[in-house]
């Protein structure tokens, strides 16, 4: 789920030079927002999905556009205002990615009941739901808290993937799992260690939390012990679709009833996978096979027995 849906613009340059004008070398345009990214990871790994939120206007036709020739099902809720667009400008030089957000339209009472009440049937077709992105503004700071009830009360299992004030504002609700990176985790509970901070938003509600960190791989807390995972090398390209690549991994391996230290390891290689590609919601596969058989998992901690 995308409440925040985008059409995501992408330039590629030989070198970002401020203040200077760039020949773009590659363009590309195709639906985006952090869920849309995520369903079209998992429509790669042969995983079922269905793609919702909130689409409007010219733009949100382009984004069911996109949608349709990727093949993926859409069940975007319409609204009155134009959808967003996103730019992101890559340097060839040194692989860096810089990303502009629009906000979005403004969500009133009427398009969020109409929403909320369509998730529910959603969510009930559901073994995993994704809440990912932002909140447009009109939303309350507990519109996700709502979905994870929502969510819960089907029996579905649900995965956040917000920062912020949404983010604290869901955890009461009890989120199956959060996957904050290492600068959301500070921001949201004031501690550097990543483990703590972990465990801080565990005793806020939420039962997982799965921390990226960058190169450095993943932090996880579950109610059966720490783990982390570490790619076993860097990888060059565009970092922005590597969070959604994880967050697919991780709605798979709930899905499937996977061993953490299986979802873990492909969690890892997709991120690794997504950076190799120019464009988020792409897997690099050659990338995604080499890394998902050399990812080094590790148990840091196991319960105590009772």
């Amino acid at each position: 789920m995308t409440l925040n849906a985008a059409l995501d613009i992408t330039y590629v340059v030989d070198a970002l030079v401020p203040h200077s004008s760039h020949r773009v070398r590659t363009y590309y345009e195709r639906a985006g927002g952090k869920g849309i990214n995520v369903s079209s990871v998992l429509a790669a790994l042969d995983v079922p999905t269905v793609v919702t939120g909130l689409m409007g206007g010219a733009t949100g036709e382009l984004i069911q556009d996109g949608l349709r020739r990727a093949g993926l099902r859409d069940e975007l809720v319409p609204m009155w205002s134009e959808s967003r667009r996103t730019v992101t400008i890559v340097s060839r030089a040194d692989g860096d990615a810089t990303v502009f957000n629009t906000p979005g339209a403004e969500v009133g009472p009427a398009v969020w009941a109409g929403f909320t009440a369509r998730f529910a049937e959603l969510a009930r077709e559901a073994t995993v739901v994704v809440l990912s992105g932002s909140l447009p503004p009109g939303l309350p700071a507990d519109a996700y808290a709502t979905l994870v009830r929502l969510s819960s009360q089907a029996g579905t299992a649900t995965v956040l993937d917000t920062s912020g004030p949404a983010l604290l504002a869901a955890l009461p609700a009890g989120p199956t799992l959060i996957k904050p990176n290492a600068a959301e985790l500070t921001e949201a509970t004031g501690e550097q260690d990543v483990a703590a901070a972990a465990e801080s938003l565990r005793r806020l509600g939420a039962r997982t939390v799965v921390a990226s960190r960058g190169t450095e791989g993943l932090y996880v807390a579950t109610p059966r012990g720490t783990w982390q995972a570490a790619p076993p090398r860097p990888v060059s390209g565009n970092p922005t679709g590597a969070g959604d690549a994880c967050v697919a991994a991780l709605a798979a391996g709930l899905h499937y009833g996977t061993p953490w230290q299986q979802i873990l390891a492909e969690a890892v290689a997709l991120s690794a996978a997504a950076v190799a590609c120019p464009t988020a919601g792409q897997v690099d596969k050659a990338v995604y096979e080499e890394f998902r058989t050399t990812v080094s998992v590790e148990r840091t901690h196991a319960p105590r027995a009772h």
